[in-house]
């Protein structure tokens, strides 16, 4: 008769022998159809089991959800409290209100007590009911994958290659931001799932050379300025970690303080963001890739309502 110590002893070493030679489970990936319109990407969430509702999925939002009024009053969510929106001019802000959500669901993977501002949420594809924003998935891995049109949401971690495919993040405002070479020069960018191209400060832009030179593209709008956005063809390439694009069109943006690394660009690859240990992969079929004009001038999540746009204002390209 075995004694307690011994019984003990024995219970503790059979699940260390159990699993001997059996292959180690890979914890699940949750996976759903991502639909592209106008460089942004799509899914479909439930909310307490109602929907499907249409989402953007917004890297470059640092808070976990936005959600329309109309949708809150639908659903008649629950109040939160108030935070401030403030535009990447911070000429101005705007006091929101937010509402919980105590249950969404996306790619099957379930959310609970989201706590998300209250505000039109812009889809240039039509409908929109709705924005997931970056700070929502800090506890998964996240894959953007667009050329196969598919978001993937799982457990894990990344490791680092050398800079290759793996590149280090950091999340000021929880905003991914990581760096890339522009003329061989290091600058900051934001991963900006949201965004509208690869977007250029003004002064940066204004040591740069061009193969053509920048014409004005579109106007944007914030909560409290307008701005003239310009268009332009670079006359050097842009690398992120081992992948360039070579001599691409870029937009050049008077109140960003950053390089936007947006939508358009991340056409060719299937992202991976790891926020535990700030962490991105980016891979791609190709090293070499070609970037034009973007399908339409970026939005900003707090602009004012939309206006029909002038005729001289319809985006060229």
């Amino acid at each position: 008769m075995l004694s307690f110590d011994q019984f003990t002893g024995l219970f503790m070493i059979l699940p260390l022998i159990a699993p001997f030679g059996l292959p180690a489970q890979s914890p699940p990936m949750h996976t759903a159809p991502m639909t592209e319109r106008f460089g942004k990407p799509y899914v479909e969430v439930a909310i307490e089991g109602k929907g499907p509702f249409r989402f953007i999925i917004d890297t470059g939002t640092g808070a976990d959800a936005f959600v329309s009024p109309e949708l809150a009053e639908e659903l008649d969510l629950p109040p939160a409290g108030e935070v401030v929106l403030k535009d990447p001019s911070h000429a101005g802000a705007q006091h929101v209100p937010t509402v919980f959500i105590p249950h969404l669901q996306v790619a099957g993977v379930d959310f609970y007590w989201i706590e998300a501002v209250v505000h039109p949420v812009t889809g240039e594809a039509g409908t929109c009911q709705g924005l997931l924003g970056f700070t929502l998935f800090r506890d998964y891995l996240l894959t953007l994958d667009f050329p196969r049109r598919q978001i993937e949401i799982e457990q894990g971690a990344l490791m680092p290659d050398g800079n290759r495919n793996v590149l280090p993040m950091r999340m000021p405002d929880g905003i991914p931001i990581t760096a890339l070479r522009v003329n061989n020069q290091a600058v900051d960018a934001a991963l900006d799932s949201g965004g509208g191209g690869l977007t250029l400060s003004e002064s940066f832009a204004s040591h740069l050379k061009w193969d053509v030179d920048p014409v004005l593209f579109a106007t944007g709008h914030s909560l409290t300025t307008s701005f003239n956005i310009k268009a332009a063809k670079l006359d050097s390439d842009v690398k992120i970690g081992r992948y360039t694009f070579n001599h691409p069109v870029v937009e050049i943006n008077p109140t960003f303080t950053l390089v936007n690394f947006g939508s358009p660009p991340m056409q060719s690859f299937a992202i991976t963001f790891d926020q535990k240990n700030l962490l991105v992969r980016l891979e791609a079929d190709n090293d070499h890739l070609l970037l034009l004009a973007p399908p339409t001038p970026a939005r900003l999540t707090n602009e004012p309502d939309p206006q029909a746009p002038l005729p001289d204002l319809v985006p060229i390209g």
